[in-house]
């Protein structure tokens, strides 16, 4: 679990008065492991099957760093859908949720072992009624599917759009967007931008809403509040915005990077992952 990343009053000279500051309420209900319950009514050989699956990736995960090129995975589309509701039940739900709309369809949760993700590909529509085409679970920092999507639907350079009225650092902020949009290598530390800490009007904020965008690729993080984040039509770039338990907005801020950390499992989170996977698999052998 990562700590807040930013503060988000100012301080330092000047940025005091002579009233009682007022804050805004921070993000409340911090997320902790909670095992996730044993499945109910399952039949004896879709849980022995799911036990035999969830041994072999936890053997693989044993052997093989986070983040290595072939990562821990097992593809569950064989499976029969007995044996993919007992996974569901038993591997539960994580801090992390995504999903793509465009060119695949994606829909990727976290389970409540984090580093360890579902995949779902939905076919033609997407909708709910959409066919999964393909279901796996691999364990990672980061489902590749994310960073594939990205970088399938941005931009390298941007088409300036028209002034906003009422605008003070719009045009400089896109700017300064675009050149370290083109200056970043995989890899690199991501360049933050938080807009809530600098003099920004609506018009900045509209102005940089319209070039940008929201786009293909949408992800929720609820480790302490809510952290959502979007890709941007431009290479690289990501909004990452943090809401309070009222849903305020506390943090805006635009990221230059393959993947704000935010969303990234962490490698002390991926060993504490594999103790509790075996624990949790010594329970299952015993329903």
């Amino acid at each position: 679990m990562k700590p807040f990343p930013i503060p988000v009053v100012p301080v330092g000279p000047g940025s005091q008065t002579d009233e009682s500051p007022e804050y805004l309420a921070m993000p409340s209900g911090m997320s902790t492991f909670q095992a996730p319950r044993l499945p109910e009514g399952a039949r004896p050989e879709d849980l022995a099957r799911s036990v035999s699956i969830l041994e072999g990736l936890l053997g693989s995960m044993r052997v093989t760093p986070l983040g290595a090129a072939a990562a821990p995975q097992v593809d569950l589309a064989g499976e029969s859908a007995g044996v993919r509701e007992v996974l569901t039940q038993s591997l539960g739900f994580g801090e992390v949720s995504a999903f793509t709309v465009a060119p695949g369809r994606y829909r990727v949760q976290e389970t409540a072992f984090p580093a360890l993700w579902r995949v779902l590909e939905q076919g033609e529509g997407g909708g709910e009624g959409a066919p999964i085409v393909a279901d796996r679970l691999v364990a990672c920092p980061v489902p590749p599917e994310l960073y594939a999507t990205m970088r399938a639907t941005t931009l390298a350079e941007l088409p300036v759009p028209p002034l906003q009225p009422q605008m003070m650092n719009g045009e400089a902020l896109l700017a300064e967007v675009q050149q370290q949009s083109a200056l970043y290598t995989p890899g690199k530390a991501a360049h933050v931008i938080n807009l809530t800490l600098l003099p920004v009007t609506e018009g900045d904020l509209d102005y940089l809403y319209g070039a940008l965008g929201h786009r293909e690729v949408s992800i929720l993080s609820r480790g302490y509040g809510n952290c959502r984040i979007t890709s941007t039509r431009l290479a690289h770039v990501w909004w990452v915005q943090y809401f309070n338990s009222m849903d305020t907005l506390i943090l805006n801020t635009l990221e230059v990077v393959d993947m704000p950390d935010v969303v990234l499992a962490a490698p002390e989170d991926y060993q504490d992952s594999i103790e509790r996977l075996g624990e949790y698999i010594e329970m299952l052998r015993e329903e």
